[in-house]
């Protein structure tokens, strides 16, 4: 063949082989939202960002963070919903039937499951789900898996009844298992106090604080274990979260309420025994995610998670892509203007 030739047909397949690296793990459709990352240490790397709770405004935050994990760091993201029979982002729909009318109870609905199976990373977001056995065994895979976790505010109560999981003859719970702890209550206040996070002292230098200041939300403080308890065995409580006594971020401390761990990190052991690194963090409303510093907390351990705290700076951008205004949190939706609409409104 002669060298011209070879040298045309060699860029043509060079061509190829780089849109094929740069294509999206996941095919663009209506019912998620995809993001291909840009440049950055996240290049090739794919993380699925789940957002299905019914109070905290995750359909708005989740989108958010994608776009600042592919635009800054280089991540292909995805972002999946719950959804309603429409097809619509349906924060609405109730999570218990109503007394007496538990056959007209419609289950939850996640399109895009099933591509857990190519996510190198999943942001939990959800709360109390009832879900098709099917979708319950996507994420029931990925969570045996072995690959990392992140999970936020209401996850660790995201589903309503137990999973298709079981180790060693018991039922393994999401929560208290893989978590390490479920909501057991309101430390503070519900939507009347806030929360100010204070780093560990002794983990100052933890990769995933790295860059991390003034942690602060307008959401209550979680209780996830017993009064006069602490965390189980093998977490590592990583911020600690002070009630406030009200909803600005210069409020006094609530003296009559002791900070609790607002973000830990764990490891997960799978049924086979491999190793899952977990982060949660009970803070990340929508508003609570205006927090520049809970951002680059929970972007930082994203990279942990992947076992890429190397490649983690203090420095690298986590501001918006585009405008980023969160709805309050709560249930009142009429008053809050939360109304049911098509993933592509959050793009």
């Amino acid at each position: 063949m002669p060298a011209p030739l070879l040298r045309f047909f060699c860029s043509i397949a060079l061509l190829l082989t780089c849109g094929q690296a740069l294509a999206h793990p996941v095919p663009d459709s209506p019912s998620w939202l995809t993001y291909s990352g840009g440049d950055g240490p996240g290049k090739g790397k794919h993380i699925v960002l789940i957002s299905a709770d019914q109070e905290y405004r995750s359909e708005q935050s989740m989108p958010m963070m994608a776009k600042i994990l592919s635009r800054h760091h280089g991540f292909d993201c995805t972002v999946l919903f719950g959804v309603n029979e429409k097809g619509e982002v349906d924060p609405t729909m109730p999570v218990y039937p109503k007394k007496g009318k538990e056959a007209e109870f419609k289950q939850h609905n996640i399109p895009g499951l099933e591509h857990l199976a190519s996510a190198d990373l999943v942001v939990f977001f959800a709360r109390l789900l009832t879900l098709p056995k099917g979708q319950q065994e996507h994420i029931v895979s990925y969570i045996d898996s072995g690959k990392p976790m992140i999970a936020l505010r209401t996850a660790n109560h995201g589903f309503r009844g137990a999973l298709p999981y079981r180790i060693d003859g018991k039922n393994v719970n999401f929560g208290n298992d893989v978590l390490g702890g479920s909501f057991r209550g309101h430390h503070g206040r519900w939507h009347a106090d806030s929360t100010r996070g204070t780093i560990v002292k002794e983990l100052k230098d933890h990769p995933i604080v790295a860059g991390v200041k003034d942690i602060w939300g307008p959401s209550d403080v979680y209780r996830t274990y017993k009064e006069g308890g602490s965390l189980p065995e093998g977490c590592t409580a990583l911020v600690w979260g002070q009630p406030l006594m009200g909803r600005n971020h210069d409020d006094a401390p609530n003296p009559k309420k002791e900070p609790l761990p607002v973000a830990w990190f764990k490891d997960w052991k799978t049924r086979e025994g491999k190793s899952a690194r977990v982060f949660h963090s009970t803070m990340g409303s929508g508003k609570d995610l205006e927090s520049a510093g809970l951002r680059r907390l929970i972007i930082n351990s994203a990279y942990w998670g992947m076992g890429m705290e190397g490649a983690i700076s203090p420095t690298r951008s986590v501001e918006y892509v585009g405008a980023y205004k969160p709805l309050v949190s709560g249930f009142n939706y009429e008053k809050l203007g939360v109304v049911p609409k098509l993933p592509a409104a959050y793009k």
